[in-house]
């Protein structure tokens, strides 16, 4: 208990993670109550006010039909950490059931799970996204599920590996003797060990996640206009960078930054707190 308090108390001292999740916490307030903080509806257009400059009534500045930036960038939060969020959670809970009974189970099943693992990791994540949302066409379901498709594999390989380096210790075999079941194994056994990496994972693939989804709007073949995104803002922005019109792209690229380096970090910042052996030496004495 202690050792463990110690490790904890590390991490609360690690500056990095601390940011980011300070970040991440803010972050999710704002995509939690978008409508409370937002000043303007995202969608409400001023067009005696195009283009303004950040003032004291449009904090971000207004894009070419006079919406605000700072209501869209903030309810974009929910769109980018949701749809995200939503994606990583089908992803870890596929890919992990996935890659727990290939790596338990071996053989024939191993074979031919891991051969279409392989046909996906054959492919950059974000032209195999870009090729489903042309398939499946835009829209926040199929966005939801391409990306949860993209990130299957690296949970499955990762649950896979565990499985295979644990099915032959001696509580697992224990247990089967006792008569438990497979899908018992996996449950109960497995899959806590399974645990650390692939909670470390998720921080990693849900910055991944929402870069995709931004990628997706930008390219304009993700959520549909005018729903606020911030890759369908920068998108917006993009004939406007090199017109004077900085605010349109700044600040969608700033928090699209602040949410992937937060949760890299942070991910970091979990890794050493789980695995101690990957502290930098004299960290945390």
């Amino acid at each position: 208990m202690g050792r463990a308090v110690g490790r904890l108390w590390w991490l609360k001292n690690d500056p990095l993670a601390l940011i980011g999740l300070i970040v991440l916490v803010i972050l999710s307030v704002s995509a939690v109550f978008a409508a409370q903080i937002a000043p303007f509806d995202p969608t409400e257009q001023h067009l005696s006010d195009t283009l303004q400059p950040p003032d004291e009534i449009y904090r971000f500045g207004t894009d070419q039909f006079g919406r605000d930036i700072l209501s869209r960038v903030i309810h974009g939060t929910q769109i980018s950490l949701g749809l995200g969020s939503l994606a990583v959670i089908l992803a870890v809970t596929a890919g992990t059931t996935i890659g727990l009974a290939a790596g338990y189970i071996g053989g024939r099943v191993d074979e031919i799970i891991m051969r279409v693992i392989d046909i996906f990791f054959a492919f950059p994540p974000i032209v195999l996204a870009i090729f489903l949302m042309a398939t499946l066409g835009p829209s926040l379901l199929n966005v939801v599920i391409v990306v949860a498709l993209v990130t299957i594999p690296q949970f499955t390989r990762i649950a896979r590996s565990v499985a295979i380096s644990e099915r032959n210790q001696d509580y697992v075999l224990a247990a089967r003797a006792m008569g438990a079941s497979t899908a018992s194994v996996l449950r109960r056994h497995l899959l806590v060990n399974a645990f650390p990496p692939l909670a470390v994972q998720v921080t990693v693939l849900l910055a991944d996640a929402i870069l995709i989804e931004a990628s997706l709007s930008f390219l304009g073949i993700g959520v549909r206009p005018p729903t606020p995104t911030w890759g369908g803002i920068l998108s917006a922005g993009r004939d406007y960078v090199f017109t004077g019109f900085w605010w349109f792209t700044v600040f969608p690229g700033l928090a699209i930054f602040l949410a992937v380096f937060s949760l890299n970090v942070l991910g970091d910042g979990l890794r050493d707190f789980i695995d101690p052996t990957t502290r930098p030496r004299g960290a945390g004495n």
